[in-house]
């Protein structure tokens, strides 16, 4: 039982109110979204990814509220984990593939149907039973299509690189690698130096995204290659631990198998 139920015989007021809080602390995920959308059809970019960006934000903190504040207990009623769901559903992908319909950043004539792709693919990732594993890691790459859109739109990529870019990721989503929960860096580790170490990390990529948004159009060169080593980082790491699972830094075997994927 959470340590917030633990405290209690019978939850007071508050304690329900503030399980109740963090449901709707969710659910404005999907009035960012909605703006988000409106802000692309009125083709106001930087406010489309600024509403993202809060979107993201929203979703970043309220599974740790709802485990600290017993939400799955003291608000049975709805489900969460349900409607976490439907709003990343809207917020990372259907934004953002309604964003690439409406900028220019894909070949004319690929727009839509890349942009159907992507919520094709995407529907099916969100839909497997272990799209979030036993481990808390995603399996496939994880739908984090709003950030890769927020790239490709800063970077200025050729329209054809940002097409192989999308449709790359779109068959990475069939891959069962596991990729870090970002807001679960217990399971990253054993270790509380590198739980620490990679949640400032995130965090700190999290500003410098910001930045680069806030300094658009202007270059930033050293913040650039910080966000470009942060996604190496993630991406190997997330790599590691699908081949040595936490708490198997040392079997030999495990070891023997990371070898042989590196040779490759």
């Amino acid at each position: 039982m959470d340590n917030f139920l633990a405290s209690v015989a019978r939850p007071s007021f508050l304690q329900r109110f503030l399980a109740w809080s963090v449901h709707l602390i969710t659910a404005s995920g999907a009035l960012f979204g909605l703006f988000a959308l409106h802000a692309i059809h009125e083709e106001r970019w930087l406010i489309a990814f600024w509403l993202m960006g809060a979107a993201v934000v929203v979703d970043g903190i309220d599974g740790s509220l709802a485990r600290r504040f017993g939400t799955k207990h003291l608000a049975a009623k709805v489900d969460g984990a349900m409607l976490d769901n439907i709003v990343d559903f809207l917020n990372y992908v259907i934004v953002p593939a309604f964003f690439l319909i409406e900028a220019e950043l894909l070949p004319p004539l690929l727009r839509l149907p890349l942009a159907g792709l992507i919520a094709l693919c995407s529907a099916y990732q969100f839909c497997q039973v272990d799209a979030k594993t036993d481990d808390h890691f995603f399996k496939g790459f994880p739908s984090y299509w709003n950030i890769v859109v927020f790239y490709i739109f800063l970077w200025q990529f050729q329209p054809l690189y940002n097409a192989l870019i999308l449709g790359a990721l779109c068959v990475l989503i069939f891959v069962p690698i596991k990729y870090i929960y970002p807001s679960r860096m217990e399971y990253l580790s054993e270790k509380q130096i590198f739980r620490t170490g990679m949640l400032g990390l995130t965090l700190l990529w999290g500003v410098g995204s910001s930045w680069l948004l806030f300094q658009y159009p202007r270059p930033q060169h050293q913040v650039t290659i910080f966000l470009i080593a942060y996604m190496i980082l993630y991406i190997g790491a997330s790599i590691y631990r699908q081949i040595v699972p936490l708490g198997e830094e040392w079997d030999p075997d495990r070891l023997a198998g990371l070898r042989k994927f590196v040779r490759r």
